[in-house]
């Protein structure tokens, strides 16, 4: 029996994928729900599992756009395993007469060097295969050699290579929607400093006791992101998007944070972040995370954000623009954490500080709530327990 596999819905409004890479070879034997291909819509990159056990026909290539329902690939359900090996044998086949090739285009060059020549490419290290030899029957002569030599300053070609890529659909989706950002926004980006202090005597405080309790560390992201939801609810419009000639503001926090996928950068989305505690952002922010690297996010985990938490500082980032996640209107970047002298009652001291920026569609967001947001921000960041914890830290952190 032939089964012919269609491509499944990834999700709503999504109606053509790529195929970004078959998994497994044509004429192999595959089992049923053994991960066949990957394949790229606009939004994520999905597996696609065999529905039946049998020997593979590949119908399409990888880098095809193709449509939902539209079959990608043959499985023939009464053919036996065996076929992995004719696979197997056909590939090696294959790789052997493409060593070949090479070795006999060598030896071909080879033999129309003229004695002279090939003493001075041999002297010289010259490679000979890019060269083109004027003498009879295209022999190359020691002039050939000599002049064929790169001259001081002058760039080798035979030594320089370049590889193209096709870019991925995720990859040109993304390249799309950050260029309509820049196009089509009048962004802007305000920034400001935060002295971490308390936050890091916090967690050296709190977070073994955290950690045993909840199963998950005591990180930066929970106190970002409730700092981020105070904020929010303070200035509304930072939390709000464009419609055409509309704009809609939410009464509910859905945090997107950008994460790394082996795709890429993702970014899951945190359901009611204004109903979570310290615990359940570090949960919730663990189990996407997880997700996203195991490749198991899905479509719907990614949509719906209202605003964006972004932190370029576990890659090392001192300071950035970050750009808007559309049709967000603002966007949160956290940069990393360096000791610097800073001014406390007028002497010097050195504080773990971190250089925060935010970036705000202009169009609905003025300078006064956009500045203010940013300011929400750091009085809660540089006095977590009274502003977060409501002087109750253990309370708090949901351990007692």
């Amino acid at each position: 029996m032939i089964l012919k596999m269609q491509i499944p819905s990834p999700g709503e409004s999504i109606s053509e994928v790529e195929i970004a890479e078959w998994l497994v070879a044509d004429g192999e034997y595959v089992d049923k729900d053994q991960i066949i291909a990957e394949i790229d819509s606009d939004k994520a990159t999905l597996e696609l599992p065999a529905e039946e056990s049998g020997v593979i026909t590949l119908k399409a290539e990888e880098g095809d756009v193709v449509e939902v329902g539209q079959v990608v690939c043959h499985i023939d359900t009464s053919a036996e395993g065996a076929s992995k090996d004719k696979t197997n044998d056909i590939i090696e086949s294959t790789h052997n007469v493409e060593t070949e090739a090479p070795v006999e285009s060598d030896n071909s060059k080879s033999e129309i060097l003229s004695p002279a020549a090939r003493k001075i490419a041999e002297e010289k290290n010259i490679d000979v295969t890019s060269l083109k030899g004027s003498g009879k029957s295209g022999r190359i002569t020691k002039q050939d050699v000599l002049l064929g030599k790169p001259a001081m300053g002058k760039v080798d070609d035979s030594k320089r290579s370049e590889t193209r890529t096709k870019l991925s659909m995720l990859r040109r989706k993304v390249a799309e929607r950050l260029v309509s950002v820049k196009n089509e926004t009048a962004m802007l980006t305000t920034f400001n400093e935060v002295d971490m202090s308390a936050i890091f005597e916090l967690r050296k405080k709190y977070k073994e006791n955290f950690k045993e309790k909840h199963g998950v560390n005591l990180g930066f992201m929970s106190f970002f992101t409730l700092a981020t939801v105070r904020a929010l609810k303070e200035f509304p419009a930072v939390n709000s998007m464009i419609d055409g000639s509309e704009m809609i503001s939410y009464d509910y926090c859905d945090i997107s944070i950008a994460v790394s996928g082996p795709k890429g950068l993702m970014v899951p989305v945190i359901r009611n972040a204004e109903k979570l505690s310290f615990k359940g952002v570090e949960l919730e922010v663990k189990r996407l995370a997880e997700r996203a690297r195991d490749g198991q996010i899905t479509v719907d985990e990614m949509t719906g954000g209202t605003f964006t938490i972004s932190n370029g500082g576990v890659f090392g980032s001192m300071l950035s623009t970050p750009i808007i996640n559309p049709p967000q209107s603002a966007i949160l970047g956290m940069h990393n954490i360096v000791q610097r002298p800073v001014a406390i009652d007028g002497k010097v001291e050195v504080r773990p500080v971190m250089y925060l920026a935010l970036s705000y569609d202009h169009r609905i967001i003025d300078g006064r709530e956009s500045v203010g947001c940013l300011v929400h921000i750091k009085e809660a960041l540089e006095n977590p327990s009274e502003i977060l914890m409501d002087d109750n830290i253990e309370k708090a952190l949901d351990l007692i």
